[in-house]
């Protein structure tokens, strides 16, 4: 394996870089290596005469002129004896070039090489790294059994060495000589587990490489080194992530307890649905029972990163590693790298497209958003087409199948007839999947049959016929269709279907079977062997059931059978006249004969070819062939109990003994207290947002005000929070003393000591307002007091925290910063000189907005509510109980992230209805409601309105439930406009531009609307949007463009809607926003109401 990583790129960038050309050679003869004219054998005599030179510089002109022929891929191996007199050149740049020219034919001339060992053992204590490990490598080139015991001592030196870059070369020799001599395996084993200790970025790679190679079974060598892998992975090279991803993935499944095991929360709500009460609760309990070990959810964080890494093969790596030992609620994180990939070469396209296919399989709802990426292009090769085909299958569902048969109508158009036909056979799937579509999908493959393409008419027979077996009553006229079809039809296999087709539906045509049995009578003997079985058939089967027409033909047709130069047919025909001719001779076996031929079929399963791949590690040669390859090491299952985690424990501890010395407590309070606290803040998952952290200009101590530190410890989930929290608690008992002393000058900021405040909290209270007019001018002691009082209120009931978080300072503003969506974000703490305020000027300062992104993201009232009701129950259905909703468009009370219902229950019987309350609820994956309590009774004529809230997860999928009264239960559901899945945001014109240049690209959706130039006033425009859309208006400065913002409820995300109107009586709608597929549903409504008058 050679060295692709460089950190020494400035001393050996040209040696590298012809090194990777040199596995290709040409097959021109040595001779003439640089063509086939006699006047090249001249150009080598010049390099020989040149390396025999006393001058360095024209040693090293020749040098560069034989490593740049090796990087063309020309022979120059009978320069070897010249060169390698040049192997104790004391010119260094020469000696590189000699090592790299060494290392490409070592292995082709081992006994001019092995001439020269003493000079590579020599150069292996060279003082010049380069030179070292150059020597290294060429020593484990020379393939020789016989010098194996000196390249195991030069690589125990080398694993010893200084320089990072000679013990990377040491691990990339360890599989040159296990590949020449296994018996060493031991010996190497050592090697590797002393380099896996090894810190540097540099090492990690090539020696996890090696043993991967060597020893990939001994995870034991991995645990001790497990979290400083986790913990360099960022920073190794990218072929050394790779590999590192791959080896840790194996070793979680080995380590750690399954995070899918009790049905992973999101997903199993459909499961719930059949399940008792009693039997939802054990599980949840299960559920509570298993936590994430820190370890395992240490590798997922630090992986995340990589997703956005430049080279695909480690965005694929990370893929993996999410999809094999993620919780199946994290795994979505992966889609959009991915889909990302869909831009490279189509190399890569190819490999990415068959893991997505795999996995689209088991969850759909992973690349549902990415659809049209998707999409086929024109330039794409077949192979990309039929696998993008293959994942539109596998996501199609009720709700987008119509936009993907529209598509796949283009695509049967396409001049690429393998494509087409690959397409042919989707619908056939798509019919099969959807019951709904399964009549539209038939009518339009027989519309196909009419197609001037011989190969698209195949192929649609092949699939109605596959089709018609799962309901043969139905289609009489369709088989009709099709024997007219049969003369004009030329294809083996679909002549064969339509045969099959009339034989097994005999019955049901009576008159033109027998037609169809006389014609291919004729063409029998110029038929094809496939199509003349299904004669046979057609012929059995008709003998059996119309023997008067077709006794005669039936037996022409086995004469002829019986003389046809197949075998198969000659045997075909043979059976059948036993079977179904009788005479003497035929057995038992006749009488069942019309049971045999016309037994009910089973109809054909159409399942996805990427269906069984699932045993094998995406990404992985194995998984792209669908066999296991040379080499390839098969995941375990999740052990039922985890390993001991405590193996992984060493660094840890080594950790801790840094950080908290307990020795140095008392003489380094301050300094203790500074680490502790920053580590603290590291831990916590949301000091990034909302910390207001001061330090005063003298002593430059890190503070942080209560109400951060008290939030942050809520929502921290750190695993290693534990600790941290301990070493903070004991630092901050010890140094409250020397505290005391800093904040006795300022002694009024109600957070004088930290115990007063935990026992006394009316105190704190009552000197609230004192401490909020001097707080600016007392920042320095006030940020050590905190940090003490949080010391000792961690020791303290809830309630008190939650009146010690409204004690603090009013005048606190949240800073918001860019969230970078991590499981457990840890920010750098940053110390910032705060200069002392005057109350003053922190008066005039107050109203100072911080955050940039508030001003955009700030829900403002609706513009208009349509007070239109939808029918949820209606009176006939529901015995006299009458239902109806309507979106009130106000923010839900029941969660931030729902949806407000408003229900209106009218009874319309003369009896009064009692407990009206909501059922069982069956919801889509992800999808909650919160129900209304429920109504006691209902009197005769009476009405009552009842508030809901359901998240819908930014979709139109409905949310079914049963509403019930004492005696009855009605199946209702609710289908939100995608209108009402939004909030109105206020925002500026310059805000609303900049947001809209973040929202490009797939982001973007727009239409061309035509109307009369009255409905393209800016009041109408408004009126129209605001009533199919709960959006805000945005001021605009130019007169032809409407402007109009929203957010999704569930996500936040920006929906921005533009009105441009052009010359005439034209506009164009746009809406940019990162949820494509609601973006596209709101253009589709959007779009017929501007146009219409």
């Amino acid at each position: 394996m050679s060295s692709n990583s460089f950190a020494y790129n400035e001393q050996s960038a040209g040696g590298e870089a012809t090194e990777l050309g040199q596995e290709a050679t040409s097959t021109i003869s040595p001779s003439g290596a640089f063509g086939l004219f006699s006047s090249d054998l001249k150009k080598n005599e010049d390099l020989k005469q040149m390396l025999e030179s006393n001058k360095d510089s024209a040693k090293l002109d020749a040098m560069k002129r034989i490593v740049g022929m090796i990087a063309k891929g020309k022979n120059a191996s009978e320069l070897f004896p010249a060169v390698v007199k040049n192997v104790a050149s004391k010119n260094i740049e020469i000696k590189k070039l000699v090592y790299v020219y060494l290392v490409r034919y070592a292995e082709e001339q081992q006994d001019l090489a092995l001439l020269s060992i003493s000079t590579f053992q020599r150069a292996l204590k060279d003082p010049n790294q380069l030179i070292r490990a150059s020597a290294l490598r060429v020593l484990s080139s020379i393939r020789v059994p016989i010098i194996v015991p000196i390249m195991m001592l030069a690589i125990k030196e080398a694993s010893a060495d200084l320089s990072p870059y000679v013990r990377k070369n040491a691990a990339h020799a360890i599989q040159k000589l296990y590949s020449l001599d296994p018996d060493q395996k031991e010996m190497l084993i050592e090697v590797i587990e002393k380099l896996l200790k090894d810190k540097s970025t540099l090492v990690a790679g090539s020696v996890v490489m090696a043993f991967e190679e060597v020893c990939p079974d001994r995870i034991d060598l991995i645990h001790k080194n497990y979290r400083k892998l986790c913990n360099l992975l960022v920073d190794v090279e990218e072929w050394g992530q790779v590999v590192i991803i791959h080896m840790l993935t194996r070793y979680a499944r080995t380590q750690f307890v399954s995070p899918w095991k009790e049905g992973d929360g999101l997903e199993d709500n459909e499961k719930n649905f059949y399940e008792s009460d009693d039997e939802q609760k054990e599980k949840a309990d299960k559920r509570k029972a298993y936590a994430m070990d820190p370890d395992h959810r240490l590798l997922i964080r630090n992986t995340k990163p990589l997703l956005q890494s430049r080279n695909a093969a480690v965005v694929m790596a990370v893929a993996q590693l999410y999809w094999h030992i993620a919780p199946k609620s994290e795994t979505g994180v992966i889609s959009k790298s991915l889909v990302r990939l869909l831009r490279s070469n189509r190399e890569v396209q190819y490999i990415v497209l068959q893991n997505i296919a795999t996995m689209s399989i088991q969850r759909k709802g992973m690349f549902e958003p990415y659809l049209k990426s998707f999409y086929v292009r024109s330039t794409d090769p077949t192979m990309i087409k039929t696998l993008k085909l293959e994942i539109l299958t596998n996501l199609a569902n009720e709700a987008n199948i119509s936009t993907l048969l529209r598509e796949f109508q283009t695509y049967v158009k396409s001049q690429d007839k393998q494509f087409a036909a690959a397409t042919i056979q989707t619908i056939g799937r798509c019919a099969t999947n959807i019951s709904e579509v399964t009549d539209t999908c038939l009518n339009g493959l027989v519309c196909l049959l009419s197609n001037r393409d011989e190969i698209v008419v195949a192929e649609s027979v092949v699939v109605i016929k596959k089709l018609l077996q799962m309901q043969p009553a139905q289609h009489g006229e369709i088989i009709k269709h099709m024997a007219k079809l049969l003369d004009s039809i030329t294809v083996p296999v679909a002549r064969a279907s339509i045969l099959w087709l009339i034989g097994e539906n005999c019955e049901r045509v009576p008159k033109i079977a027998p037609d169809v049995l006389r014609k291919t009578a004729k063409s029998f003997t110029s038929e094809d062997d496939l199509v003349k079985l299904q004669i046979l058939n057609l012929g059995a089967k008709l003998y059996l059931t119309n023997s008067k027409q077709t006794k005669l033909l039936t037996q022409y047709i086995l004469n002829l059978g019986k003389y046809d130069q197949n075998y198969d047919i000659r045997d075909r025909t043979r059976f059948i006249r036993q079977l179904i001719v009788p005479n003497e001779k035929s057995g038992a076996l006749s009488k069942y004969a019309k049971k045999i031929f016309l037994a009910q079929k089973p109809a054909p399963l159409l399942e996805s070819p990427f269906k069984d791949r699932d045993h094998f590690q995406l990404g992985t040669l194995s998984h792209t062939l669908n066999t296991k390859a040379t080499g390839y090491l098969e995941l375990s299952n999740w052990p039922e109990v985890a390993p001991d985690p405590s193996v992984r424990n060493v660094e840890v501890i080594e950790l801790a003994k840094e950080w908290t010395p307990a020795g140095k407590a008392k003489k380094e309070n301050s300094v203790k207290k500074f680490y502790s606290e920053s580590e603290e803040e590291e831990d916590s998952s949301d000091s990034s947002s909302d910390s207001e952290s001061g330090s005063g200009s003298e002593s430059g101590e890190l503070g942080e005000s209560g109400e951060e530190r008290d939030s942050s410890e809520d929502s921290s989930e750190d695993s290693s929070s534990g600790q941290d929290s301990e070493s903070e608690s004991e630092s901050g008992v010890q140094s409250k003393r020397a505290a005391k002393k800093n904040s006795k000058p300022k002694g009024k900021s109600g957070c004088e000591d930290g115990e007063k405040e935990n026992e006394k909290s009316k105190t704190s209270e009552s000197s609230n307002a004192e401490s909020s007019s001097i707080e600016e001018s007392s920042s320095d002691s006030e940020s050590e007091s905190d940090s003490e009082s949080e010391a000792e209120s961690r020791r303290v009931a809830k309630e008190k925290e939650k009146k010690t978080k409204q004690d603090r300072n009013p005048l606190t503003k949240d800073v918001s910063l860019l969230d970078l969506d991590d499981f457990n974000p840890v920010s750098t703490p940053v110390a910032l000189p705060t200069p002392v305020l005057s109350p003053s000027l922190t008066a005039d300062l107050e109203g100072l907005n911080l955050s940039t992104s508030s001003s955009v993201i700030s829900v403002s009232t609706p513009v208009f509510v349509p007070m239109k009701s939808h029918v949820l129950l209606h009176r006939m259905s529901g015995k006299g109980l009458a239902a109806s909703y309507y979106f009130p468009r106000q923010p839900c009370i029941f969660g931030d992230k729902m949806v407000s219902v408003q229900i209106t229950l009218n009874n319309t019987t003369d009896q009064k209805i009692e407990n009206i309350h909501i059922g069982e609820k069956k919801l889509p994956m992800g999808m909650q409601m919160h129900v209304f309590n429920p109504v006691d009774s209902l009197e005769p004529e009476g009405s009552i309105t009842v508030s809901m809230g359901i998240d819908f997860c930014d979709s139109t999928q409905t949310a079914s439930f049963q509403l019930c009264t004492k005696d009855d239960c009605f199946s209702v559901s609710i289908q939100p406009p995608v209108g009402e899945l939004l909030l109105p945001v206020a925002m500026s014109e310059k805000d609303f531009k900049k947001e809209q240049g973040m929202l490009t690209g797939m982001n973007e959706t727009s239409a061309i609307i035509v109307a009369a130039p009255q409905n393209f006033t800016p009041s109408v425009i408004l009126q129209k949007v605001v009533n199919v859309a709960n959006v805000g208006a945005v001021p605009s400065g130019q007169d032809n463009i409407q402007r109009f913002a929203a957010k999704t409820v569930h996500s936040g995300s920006l929906m921005l809607v533009t009105v441009e109107l052009k010359e005439g009586s034209t506009a164009q709608l746009i809406i940019n926003t990162e949820k494509t597929v609601i973006g596209s549903v709101l253009l589709r409504e959007l779009k017929p109401v501007l146009s219409q008058g």
